[in-house]
């Protein structure tokens, strides 16, 4: 289940020619299979490039015509692209590791782009993503985002679920959403946590699940002042590349937040991604959360 198309979520879509192959390179979590599910619905068969580690354990997406490729073996990835007539790329998932570089498969084109790989790791991970983007569009492939391709997917602006932001909720919505894009601006992450109106908690390299982990722990050891309710919220970095790393959340964010004693979840509209929209609506209105999508501003 996905809310209603709009106008604004169908101009969005990537429009795709009958001669048009889609792949997904896809790393852990949700989001390939909502992509690869939504091209198939849109009739468009897709390849999935499984993401040995991240993504090869999923029967969805082995369902699916698919290969398997290793973090070290991504100099063969332009090359398996052009066998199977690809001609829009797809980056949707997680990475959770590097590669091993002494483990990496030698190629020519690897040996050509490993100088601007190795200094776009000093610049983070938006800079790496760049760089990985730019490179296969100079091999001829065009990439695009999983919300040109499932625009639906996008947070809209305003509640999404029976639950509402009380009047507190809006201090912490507020704080948490200026703390998070300021750690994004350092490409540090997309998420913080804030409860009673301070940033108690953010998002660092161990992820959101992460994040909402260390909330939990800090309730249970009562380093939290005794505070209820409190909120979660993503937003996109600022100046990121949008074709990869939107942040998004999803059911098991729902119940992370539940477990960590939220009231609610915040991410900002237009820049981020519900994963199984109508699981994740259902199962926040099942724990009285709220999830709401934030305007530019805030969410005054």
């Amino acid at each position: 289940m996905t809310p209603t198309m709009t106008r604004a979520d169908a101009e969005r879509r990537i429009k795709l020619g009958a001669g048009d192959r889609v792949a997904v390179v896809a790393g852990s979590g949700r989001l390939p299979v909502n992509v690869a599910e939504g091209l198939a619905e849109a009739g468009h068969s897709p390849f999935i490039v499984m993401l040995a580690g991240e993504a090869d354990d999923d029967p969805k997406l082995a369902s699916f015509e698919h290969d398997r490729l290793a973090l070290e073996e991504i100099g063969s990835l332009v090359p398996l692209l052009k066998r199977h007539k690809i001609t829009h790329v797809v980056l949707a998932g997680g990475v959770g590791r590097r590669p091993h570089w002494r483990q990496i498969r030698p190629t020519f084109a690897l040996f050509r782009i490993l100088p601007k790989i190795l200094m776009a790791l000093a610049r983070g991970d938006d800079g790496l993503l760049r760089v990985i983007i730019g490179e296969i569009e100079a091999e001829g492939f065009k990439v695009v985002g999983a919300h040109e391709i499932v625009p639906d997917l996008l947070a809209s602006e305003g509640p999404m679920t029976h639950a509402r932001p009380q009047k507190g909720d809006l201090a912490d919505l507020d704080a948490a959403l200026a703390a998070a894009r300021a750690i994004g601006a350092l490409d540090i992450g997309q998420a913080a946590v804030a409860i009673g109106g301070r940033v108690v908690a953010l998002e660092g390299v161990e992820g959101t699940d992460g994040l909402l982990q260390r909330v939990k722990e800090l309730r249970h050891h009562g380093r939290v002042g005794g505070r209820k309710r409190g909120v979660l919220v993503k937003c996109a970095k600022p100046g990121q590349e949008l074709r990869a790393d939107l942040p998004g959340i999803g059911p098991a964010t729902v119940d992370a937040a539940h477990a960590a004693g939220l009231a609610g979840i915040g991410v900002e509209a237009g820049h981020s991604l519900v994963l199984d929209f109508g699981e994740t609506v259902k199962r926040a209105d099942a724990l009285g959360l709220f999830v709401v999508g934030l305007q530019a501003g805030g969410a005054q």
